[in-house]
């Protein structure tokens, strides 16, 4: 005879823990308590977050895919040693990098345990690479930065990392999302621990970080991710495109491969993060700098930008101009970054992280873009004084239009189809002068 569901032995345990009918099942947390758990699981820091506070409107979608009872977030830091960190040897600020990434997992495993062991859901995503790096567009599960501003953690600097009131940017960030309620909530600091020094900007060797807080976000991923996702793609491709073993040494030096190698043995290598190594704000950190600026610069900054090194940027960029001009004894290397779109969507997100403000000096158009097809879309992209805005729908007078198969259009960022068949095919068509579309080309070198 089949016994009933409810008969069945885990089932009938199960409902023997359940609260009497019309009491809430939402755990409510003592902010006090839970602090202290996740400083005893490792953490160094850690502020608590309500998942519908506005700082984080931006990613609430993506949070509560990844738990969508999610009520609360954690923000954690863990600290790291300082001196590994500013070496000029990269292999010993990796290794210190990867030292703490792993802590950083293990706290985070570690706190989700013990809060699971009290019937709450909770999830740690992971603090870095590897991520969704086969999805379009964004390709991390959730952003840890602003949740740790939010938290109340530190401040972004222009480097774009967290700058915390004590450590400084020597951390990193970890996340917890959880279906619990607290009793009090963390509050972002009210003052900022950013300096205004500028030595983020001296010694980033792709000029990234421009004085007045410009990001360059190709040029940082190109040169320090090299040997991430992107620059992988484009070393599987030289590979490709190599005839034999002696046209494949050629293009790409031993030194190379074997960093290749070992990024792929031991884990990919940041070619460089001088912005955190030099960056002396917080409270354990300012002492040297402080105390003795001259000697920070000669100790600190100068072996970074003395340093005799391969420099990877994209070919036309603003990068490759600035090392020509500011780090002549370092060797360009003109590469391309592996990163394309796959859909008109992430095409039109990721213009603004693509614009090279430098190659737009003289440009000042409004373009009207058109996609058919698979994918429709109408966008606005005006770019003047230097600037980039990317909007929804066809608004003002256009300089400049674009109608284009959305297909085809990919397929032609990508390089796996060549414009000019498309255009005789009418499969992408154009109005207004060329030169606009040449000097916008410009703007995205690949």
């Amino acid at each position: 005879m089949r016994r009933k569901l409810e008969e069945h032995p885990t089932v009938r345990q199960h409902l023997a823990k359940q609260p009497p009918s019309g009491t809430s099942r939402e755990t409510a947390l003592d902010s006090a308590w839970l602090r202290k758990l996740c400083l005893e699981a490792g953490a160094d820091d850690v502020g608590f977050v309500a998942v519908d506070r506005p700082e984080l409107d931006g990613q609430r979608h993506e949070i509560r895919e990844l738990l969508p009872d999610a009520g609360l977030l954690i923000s954690f830091v863990c600290r790291m040693n300082r001196e590994p960190v500013r070496a000029a040897a990269r292999s010993v600020a990796n290794a210190e990098f990867y030292h703490v990434h792993d802590r950083i997992t293990h706290v985070g495993h570690e706190i989700v345990t013990r809060l699971e062991a009290m019937g709450i859901q909770a999830v740690n995503p992971p603090m870095g690479f590897p991520m969704e790096v086969a999805r379009d567009g964004k390709q991390w599960v959730i952003s840890h930065k602003p949740i740790a501003v939010a938290a109340g953690l530190g401040q972004m600097g222009i480097h774009r990392i967290v700058i915390h009131p004590k450590f400084g940017n020597f951390i990193l960030l970890g996340t917890i999302v959880t279906n619990a309620r607290i009793s009090e909530e963390s509050r972002p600091i009210d003052y900022n621990p950013c300096l205004e020094c500028k030595l983020c900007v001296a010694a980033c060797p792709v000029g990234a970080i421009e004085p007045d807080g410009h990001f360059n976000f190709s040029a940082c991923y190109t040169h320090n991710y090299r040997e991430f996702s992107g620059g992988f793609t484009n070393w599987i491709e030289t590979i490709a495109d190599s005839k034999n073993a002696k046209a494949y040494r050629a293009k790409v030096e031993d030194g190379e491969t074997a960093s290749m190698w070992q990024s792929l043995s031991f884990g990919a290598n940041y070619k460089a993060a001088y912005c955190m190594a030099v960056c002396p704000a917080g409270e354990d950190v300012i002492g040297a700098f402080w105390n003795n600026r001259k000697q920070f610069l000669e100790d600190i900054v100068k072996p970074l930008q003395n340093k005799k090194e391969t420099i990877y940027v994209v070919p036309g960029s603003d990068a490759e101009q600035h090392v020509v001009r500011r780090f002549p004894h370092k060797q360009v290397k003109r590469v391309s970054n592996g990163l394309r779109s796959k859909s008109i969507r992430s095409f039109l997100k990721m213009l603004p992280l693509f614009f090279q403000r430098h190659q737009a000096k003289d440009l000042n158009a409004t373009y009207h873009f058109t996609f058919t097809g698979r994918e429709e879309a109408k966008a606005t992209v005006v770019i003047k004084q230097q600037t980039i805005t990317v909007t929804v729908g066809h608004t003002g007078e256009a300089d400049f239009e674009l109608n284009a198969d959305s297909g085809t259009w990919i397929r032609v960022l990508g390089k796996m189809e060549h414009p000019l068949p498309a255009m005789l095919l009418r499969k992408i068509r154009t109005k207004g002068p060329l030169k606009l579309l040449t000097a916008f080309r410009k703007c995205f070198p690949s």
